[in-house]
Formats: C-alpha cells, structure tokens, sequence
C-alpha cells in the first residue's frame, strides 16, 4: 500500500453517500434527484465562494442557505423546521458499501487514518457516529480550524500539521475532482475515487491515481 505515512479522506461523497436525500423529499418536488444535485452544488460553490472572499461562515449554516436556493429553484414549498431537519439529515448519511472494509483493511495494516472536510467538528462527528465510523479514523479535521474552505492550502495543511509529516507522505483520497485536484496542487499523493465516471478535471495538477471505489486502494 505505497508506504506512506497516512491516509486521509474526504467525507461528504466519498465516505458517506449524499445522493441519498433524494429519499427524504420524494412527494416534495417533481424531481428529488435534480433537487439534491442542485443542493450540493450551491452548497460547494457558497463555500468555494466565501473562500474567495475570505469571509467564513461554517458549512452547516451553508447547507442551509444552499437548501433554501434549491428549493427556490425546484419550486418545493418549504418552512424553517423543514430546512432545519434537511440540514441535519447532513449528519446521518449513510457510508458507501465499500467503506467499512476499506478502513478496516487500512487500519489493520498499522495506517493512520483521518477525516478532512468542509464540516463543522459537531457534524462530522455526529455523521462519522451515524455511520459507525468514529473508531476507524485517528482524527476528525475540520476546516473550522483555519476558517476558510477547501481548496484553500490552509485547509490541507491541517492535515500535515496534525501527522507531522510532509504532504507527500500523505495519500489523501477525494471523489471530487476539483478536491482532489487541490490536494495535488498542495503536494500530497491525490487519489480521486472517482465513483460517479466523470471527466478528468481540466485545470489544475492532475491526481495520482484515480479509481472507482475504496476497495482500489489496497491494489496499490
């Protein structure tokens, strides 16, 4: 498994599956799919957003404004116990099949292992115990740290700073590719788990590797 030093994941679509809301507003909107898809989207491009702006404001109240947007979109009535609720629903997603071996297997060949991500410390939390993940991971990094989003280097760096070890030393795995993208530009081993068959980003330091599920890393 490469040797390295740690292996670090991202966790909202590459642990925990956030298509999967689309169950919740079935009978809410004509197309739940499309509404969670532009959900997220607007959630990332908010954060991407207030990064460019230097101005923080923590990712749960983000999900919310961005479920708001969608919903306005989408033309699905809504209330504030309604957006309340979709925005916790954040933190009981469930894990993808093929994580729970992936970690184990990682674990028990001696890898340190974390989580970075976008989340606040209480949502990751709550969603890594949601998933019965919370043991699988030596640490939970949050960008409420450094106050800025992903795919600021600062953020990375959390993660350097936490193992005390260089960025190349890190294999950090990501299904987005602009996530992924970013961890190559910072300098760790970027893998993009790439589940959904997209296009390779375009701009920016391509990933080391690229595979479609976790259970890839162990061939490597």
């Amino acid at each position: 498994m490469n040797g390295f030093e740690a292996y670090v994941f991202d966790l909202y679509g590459t642990l925990v599956d956030y298509a999967s809301l689309a169950s919740r507003f079935a009978g809410k909107v004509a197309d739940p799919d499309a509404f969670v898809t532009s959900w997220r989207q607007k959630q990332l491009s908010y954060a991407l957003t207030a990064a460019s702006m230097e101005r923080y404001v923590d990712f749960d109240r983000l999900t919310g404004l961005a479920f708001e947007y969608a919903a306005a979109l989408h033309r699905m009535p809504y209330d504030a116990g309604l957006r309340a609720a979709a925005r916790d629903a954040w933190s009981g997603l469930p894990p993808f099949a093929d994580v729970p071996e992936a970690l184990r297997t990682l674990r028990a060949a001696g890898h340190r292992t974390a989580v970075l991500s976008n989340g606040t410390p209480q949502a990751i939390a709550a969603t890594l115990e949601a998933c019965g993940l919370t043991s699988s991971f030596d640490a939970a990094l949050s960008v409420d740290a450094v106050r800025t989003f992903k795919p600021r280097p600062a953020v990375y760096a959390l993660a350097t700073a936490h193992f005390g070890v260089p960025a190349d030393r890190i294999a950090f795995v990501s299904s987005n590719g602009w996530d992924a993208t970013g961890a190559a530009e910072f300098g760790f081993h970027a893998i993009w788990c790439n589940r959904a068959g997209l296009p390779a980003e375009t701009f920016g330091k391509p990933p080391a590797r690229t595979i479609v599920t976790l259970a890839a890393l162990l061939d490597g």
